[in-house]
C-alpha cells in the first residue's frame, strides 16, 4: 500500500468531522459508506466474548437482526484485533479463512481495530459486503485516520 500524503487527508477527514458534527455517528458511517462500494459499515464493541454492534449503516436500508451481535470467535472482528487490522476481499477464496463459519458468506471485509490507548479493546470499525470487493488504498489511509476521532467521540 503506497501511503497517502497527509494534506490530501485534510479535506476528506474535514468532511467526515462535518458528516459526524450533522447527523451523529450514523451520519459518519454513512459518509464513509458512500465512498466505497460496501453495503455495510459498522463499529462493533466487545463486550465479554460478543461482538455487539453499536451503529450499522446499511446502504440499501434494511436492518438486520442477525447482525446485531456475534460471538467473537464466530466474526471477522476477533482477526482484527489478533492482526491489528484484517481485510479480504473475497473470503471465499482466503485461505486464512477455511473452516471459519463465515467464509464464503460474507465476503468482502475491511476493518480496524478501535482502542482508547495500548491493550485496551473497544472493539472494531469495519466495511463489509455478501459480495467481494476491494477497497481503494486511499480509502485505508482515511479509515486509519478516522479510527482515533471515532474514538474521541464514542461512549
Amino acid at each position: 500500500m503506497k501511503p497517502l500524503a497527509l494534506p490530501a487527508l485534510d479535506e476528506p477527514l474535514a468532511q467526515f468531522r462535518s458528516a459526524f458534527d450533522a447527523g451523529g455517528l450514523a451520519g459518519a458511517l454513512h459518509f464513509l459508506n458512500a465512498r466505497t462500494s460496501y453495503r455495510y459499515t459498522a463499529i462493533y464493541r466487545l463486550e465479554g466474548q460478543m461482538m455487539r454492534n453499536i451503529e450499522l449503516y446499511d446502504r440499501l436500508g434494511e436492518q438486520s437482526a442477525a447482525l446485531s451481535e456475534v460471538p467473537l470467535g464466530d466474526s471477522f472482528c476477533q482477526f482484527v484485533m489478533n492482526q491489528n487490522g484484517f481485510a479480504t476481499p473475497n473470503s471465499a477464496d482466503d485461505r486464512r479463512l477455511d473452516g471459519h463459519p463465515y467464509q464464503g458468506v460474507l465476503n468482502a471485509y475491511f476493518g480496524l481495530p478501535l482502542s482508547r490507548g495500548p491493550g485496551t479493546i473497544y472493539g472494531t470499525f469495519c466495511h463489509f459486503d455478501f459480495e467481494p470487493r476491494n477497497l481503494e488504498d486511499s480509502e485505508i489511509c482515511l479509515l486509519e485516520a478516522v479510527a482515533p476521532v471515532l474514538m474521541d467521540r464514542l461512549p
